[in-house]
């Protein structure tokens, strides 16, 4: 997405922005039944949308259908906040508006997860909410067990409905400096570590006699036998233990 100005005919760059004082009054008159007052409560907290949608520039989706989908979150927080609630509306209203993205978004990835699928991921959910409104564990074994399925069920679904994460999202913000998700992942098997000490060991190696070479291949490589190496190389078992204990103490002497 690109970083737009102008989003489903909306002018962004000319959003008003309320006060607390002003988003509390009008709160009050919508809910009494004002439209004006509704209308007025959407469009001066557009801003908030905005800022939430800028959140997902990097998921190559529409920048109308996303704000567009961040709109109808807002919409929906609005119908159901409660001036009992005691806290802020834009509080309240955040989880709902990010939901209700991350819900275009998914439903419209090619990664397409069935129906059933789904259906099961979301009944799961709820028996893992009733769980812990009863502050019982809500393990993956008890989700199963409560649900009567397997455990690789529950774990198949959830992973399902799971958002991809992209390699280049940031994990880590601060004075500028952005660190991302894929700084993080490395081939723990090729580190410039590992690479040293395999050189280092090759050059060791290299540095025995044909024969101590050969017993170490068919001892480590190969997994045969001091008895079965004796028999191929010609010579005793206790010749072949002496030989590789010697090769074995001056490769570590050598890559130490």
């Amino acid at each position: 997405m690109l970083q737009k100005v102008v989003i489903c005919g909306v002018d962004t760059s000319g959003l008003p922005k309320l006060s607390a004082k002003e988003n509390d009054e009008l709160m009050r008159r919508l809910k009494a039944g004002d439209d004006l007052a509704r209308e007025t409560f959407i469009v001066g907290n557009m801003r908030l949308v905005l800022s939430l949608v800028k959140r997902f520039w990097a998921k190559n989706a529409n920048a109308d259908d996303v704000f567009q989908a961040g709109c109808v979150g807002l919409i929906k927080a609005i119908d159901n906040f409660n001036l009992d609630f005691n806290v802020k509306f834009s509080t309240y209203a955040v989880p709902m508006i990010l939901g209700e993205i991350k819900r275009f978004l998914r439903d419209g990835n090619s990664l397409r997860v069935s129906r059933s699928i789904r259906d099961t991921a979301y009944r799961i959910l709820k028996v893992r909410e009733g769980l812990e409104e009863r502050d019982e564990e809500a393990s993956i074994e008890r989700i199963a067990k409560e649900m009567q399925v397997a455990e690789r069920e529950v774990v198949y679904a959830l992973d399902a409905i799971s958002d991809p994460v992209s390699l280049y999202d940031p994990v880590y913000n601060k004075t500028g400096d952005t660190l991302q998700l894929m700084d993080q992942l490395c081939d723990e098997t090729q580190s410039d570590e590992i690479w040293t000490e395999r050189v280092a060991l090759r050059e060791a190696i290299a540095r025995l006699t044909e024969r101590e070479r050969k017993i170490l291949t068919l001892r480590y490589y190969e997994g045969k036998t001091q008895t079965e190496i004796s028999a191929e190389v010609g010579i005793s078992q206790a010749q072949v233990s002496r030989l590789e204990k010697t090769a074995l103490k001056q490769i570590k002497a050598n890559i130490s």
